[in-house]
């Protein structure tokens, strides 16, 4: 049986950095979790023990790692992972899940990619210091969101310092706005028949300035971010309620039940009701 903490943040207006949840988690021998992907970053760091990532590159090929203590994994929005505890020496680990307009540029400039998750600090005091505010978060769920958000950048200067990479730039303060303005309509509308054309009129600027300075900014497409939206809110759908296919297909913005079936099996490579069938372990 596992031992763990689990929080969820409060949803406020944090731009730059923001906080979705966190927690601490004693696995059992050969607990699993996945496959499954996440809105946001999610970065686990191992404190004992150890354990094995499946996770997809960006050519959709699933690759193996051994991760081991002292060592952790970060996982991209969209990007579908499953990670399983040894059997003999299951690890224990704490996880942060967080975004933001600074988040994509600051884990690029530290080396993490879809095809490099993997975590490996050079400076191990640096690292010892992103653990404690890591393991502080994890304990302290009943604190004041700015707090919280206070240790969040504590924890992300420390994880960039504790492998030896340069500070983040400014950005473009315009076209964060225009970014978290499209963010924000995505996530309040993914139910609606939504556009690209449509999220740029909102923001006020033509569709394909629109399109590529998200792509700069979130390594991605507007349309392959809605997809990605979309299936993710249908898979905790399917894992945490009892909702037909039908209507979780509504839910998320498709008229047509085969439509969404489509959509899904061609990003998790199985039906809806297979992905249900396969993810009853709750976090």
């Amino acid at each position: 049986m596992n031992d763990f903490t689990f929080s969820v943040f409060p949803m406020e207006n944090f731009v730059d950095l923001g906080l979705y949840q966190f927690g601490w988690e004693q696995c059992a021998p050969s607990h699993s979790y996945g496959p499954a992907a996440r809105n946001h970053y999610l970065f686990h760091y191992v404190l004992s023990g150890t354990g094995t990532l499946f996770a997809t590159g960006r050519n959709g090929v699933t690759r193996e790692i051994q991760i081991k203590s002292g060592q952790g994994f970060l996982l991209y929005p969209g990007q579908i992972a499953t990670y399983i505890a040894d059997k003999e020496f299951p690890w224990e680990y704490t996880w942060l899940e967080f975004d933001g307009l600074r988040v994509k540029e600051a884990v690029d400039s530290a080396g993490f990619s879809v095809d490099a998750p993997v975590y490996h600090a050079q400076f191990k005091d640096v690292r010892e210091i992103m653990k404690e505010e890591m393991l502080y978060i994890a304990n302290h769920g009943d604190a004041s969101p700015f707090h919280l958000i206070g240790h969040l950048y504590l924890f992300l200067d420390a994880m960039i310092r504790s492998l030896g990479t340069t500070p983040v730039g400014k950005g473009n303060k315009l076209q964060d706005f225009y970014i978290k303005e499209a963010m924000a309509y995505i996530e309040q509308n993914f139910q609606n028949d939504i556009s690209v054309e449509g999220i740029a009129e909102v923001c006020g600027i033509n569709r394909s300035y629109f399109g590529k300075i998200f792509k700069q900014r979130l390594g991605k497409s507007p349309q392959e971010f809605l997809l990605n939206y979309r299936m993710i809110k249908a898979t905790e759908l399917l894992k945490l309620t009892a909702l037909s296919i039908g209507d979780i297909s509504k839910a998320v913005g498709y008229e047509n039940q085969l439509h969404f079936s489509r959509a899904f099996k061609k990003i998790y490579g199985v039906s809806p009701r297979e992905w249900r069938n396969e993810n009853v372990v709750r976090r």
